[in-house]
Order: structure tokens, then sequence, then C-alpha cells
């Protein structure tokens, strides 16, 4: 796991899709469902790390963005 896309497909596995129309808020939903399959044992520890840096990394870059226009 490497890519946003690579967190979406694992969420899709699981029958989890996320779209609000908001990438904070997306990112957001996709870091709490993580968390949870992750409590549940449903995914490794390995991938619960590298999806949160992941997605962490993508808010902050997100976030960066929208303050620059703002």
């Amino acid at each position: 796991m490497n890519t946003f896309y690579d967190i979406q497909q694992l969420l899709k596995r699981f029958g989890i899709f996320i779209y609000t129309g908001n990438r904070l808020a997306d990112l957001e939903l996709m870091e709490e469902e993580i968390h949870e399959l992750y409590r549940m044992k449903m995914i490794e520890a390995q991938d619960y790390k590298i999806a949160l840096l992941i997605l962490r990394k993508e808010y902050r870059f997100e976030r960066e963005k929208k303050d620059r226009t703002i």
C-alpha cells in the first residue's frame, strides 16, 4: 500500500465507499473507517500504520492547498 488509491481499494474490499464531495471530510471519514477496521482486527497493524500515514499526508497537502487559495 503506497497511495491514496490503495487505501480506497482496501476500504472497497470491505464494502466501504466514501465520497462526500469534500476532500478533507472524505479523508477524515477514511481515517475513522481504517481505525475501526483495525480495532475489529480486520486489517493488520502494518496496513493500519501505513494507511494512517498516507491519509495524514494527504490531509496536510489538502489543508495547505486550501490555505493558499484563501
